[in-house]
């Protein structure tokens, strides 16, 4: 799945979280330009999320952005900028990451899983 974020000047490691989803990130706007106060224009194709991190953004931009996804039937998930409140969204929209112990041949062996390896 591709991702366009817009807002925030920096993303710092949303990208990786996203990224332990399987969510790339195509695009960052930061939605400070002047250009983005008015009418976006189409998003690309090769978005599948829209997300707004709304602690950043103005109104007009959040809108714009929102409008224009939702005409091409792209999700918006609208959050603030934080990775924990970033993967809460997700796990609203049925995206949520993976428990690695859950994977593991070894604990499947032993009756392991979300709970640990070992049994109660």
């Amino acid at each position: 799945m591709n991702a366009l974020i817009v807002g925030a000047d920096r993303l710092g490691n949303i990208p990786s979280a996203l990224a332990a989803l399987g969510i790339r990130v195509v695009e960052h706007v930061s939605g400070r330009q002047a250009a983005h106060q008015r009418r976006v224009a189409a998003l690309s194709r090769e978005v599948d999320l829209l997300i707004l991190f709304t602690d950043f953004l103005s109104h007009n931009v959040m809108r714009g952005f929102r409008e224009s996804a939702r005409a091409q039937g792209i999700p918006v998930l609208a959050c603030r900028r934080s990775v924990a409140c970033l993967v809460k969204a997700l796990a609203g929209l049925g995206l949520s990451p993976q428990d690695p112990c859950s994977s593991c041949p070894a604990n499947a062996k032993r009756g392991g899983g979300a709970d640990g390896p070992f049994p109660a």
